[in-house]
């Protein structure tokens, strides 16, 4: 990558991030044997086996994200070291680390780290399950979760501080507060020139084909209708910010690496359907480069691969 290039990522809270991979890849062998997470927690080291495919998403998804060994449990006599380890490594690589729960500050944090303006980063949030789908925890259920993902917890919490120290020293609460509140009004004034629906609907209900996000697991996640009235500018604007992930990306491949893209094509055309496989593993994003104009690959509001 060039020498100027900026490094950034996002973390979710493990305690919601265990709660949506749980519901959304429940077929993985660690957890489609349990009734619940709660039942997978309970028993989890019987449940897991590391060495299964797609069991990664069971433990310490951030720590694996970053590229570290999420195999540690939470009375492993060498955790602290790890977690300083991976928290060093994590800090020495990336400029910047952001937050989930804190998405709109997040914007506002990346807008003036690299002094972008208020458009550059307004966003709809994507990836998103329905609410049918969400189910509360029992406090009792976090502290599970806390101390199966004991290696993530470490890293959220530093990175949540060291967030907050970076809202301070870059901006100032006071004019995050400003801004977010003007982010808010820009992203709803937007939402009611570009949507249909004022806001996100089931994939049953979104009319264009290439608008509807892929589907996996017990989650239904939901998208949008663009507005049907407005300009081809508008439109093309409008439907950049909706287009899901997978779309996206396959949009952005082929702009960036045409040749590449063309071979891909010509090869996925010789498989024959019922071998092709989906794998929906989602997007980190890690490394922006270039001008603002291409943003939007890294400013959907989705985690670390899962859905909200």
């Amino acid at each position: 990558m060039p020498e100027d290039t900026f490094y950034f990522s996002i973390l979710r809270h493990p305690v919601a991030m265990m709660e949506s991979i749980f519901i959304y890849y429940k077929s993985i062998p660690a957890f489609h044997k349990t009734h619940s997470l709660d039942d997978f927690l309970d028993n989890s080291w019987r449940n897991y086996n590391s060495s299964v495919t797609n069991n990664h998403y069971a433990h310490n998804i951030l720590a694996f994200d970053f590229g570290f060994d999420n195999n540690v449990a939470a009375d492993a006599e060498d955790l602290e070291e790890r977690a300083s380890m991976a928290i060093a490594a994590i800090e020495q690589d990336f400029h910047l680390i952001l937050i989930s729960e804190y998405f709109d500050e997040s914007m506002i944090l990346l807008k003036h780290a690299l002094c972008w303006s208020l458009e550059n980063v307004v966003s709809f949030k994507l990836n998103s399950r329905s609410e049918r789908t969400r189910h509360p925890l029992l406090p009792n259920t976090a502290e599970k979760i806390k101390k199966w993902n004991a290696l993530d917890w470490r890293i959220y919490l530093h990175f949540n501080t060291t967030f907050w120290h970076k809202v301070d020293s870059l901006v100032g609460q006071e004019q995050m507060r400003k801004e977010v509140s003007q982010l808010r009004e820009l992203q709803d004034k937007l939402a009611n020139t570009c949507l249909k629906d004022g806001g996100a609907v089931d994939p049953s209900q979104i009319k264009d084909a290439g608008l509807k996000p892929f589907q996996y697991g017990a989650a239904v996640i939901q998208g949008y209708n663009l507005n049907p009235h407005i300009d081809r500018e508008t439109k093309a604007k409008c439907e950049r910010l909706i287009t899901p992930e997978l779309q996206y990306t396959d949009r952005m491949y082929t702009q960036q690496f045409p040749e590449l893209a063309a071979k891909h094509r010509q090869a996925t055309r010789m498989v024959h359907p019922q071998h092709q496989r989906s794998d929906r593993t989602g997007l980190q994003l890690h490394i922006l480069s270039g001008p603002p104009a291409l943003a939007r690959f890294g400013l959907q509001k989705a985690d670390m691969g899962v859905q909200l």
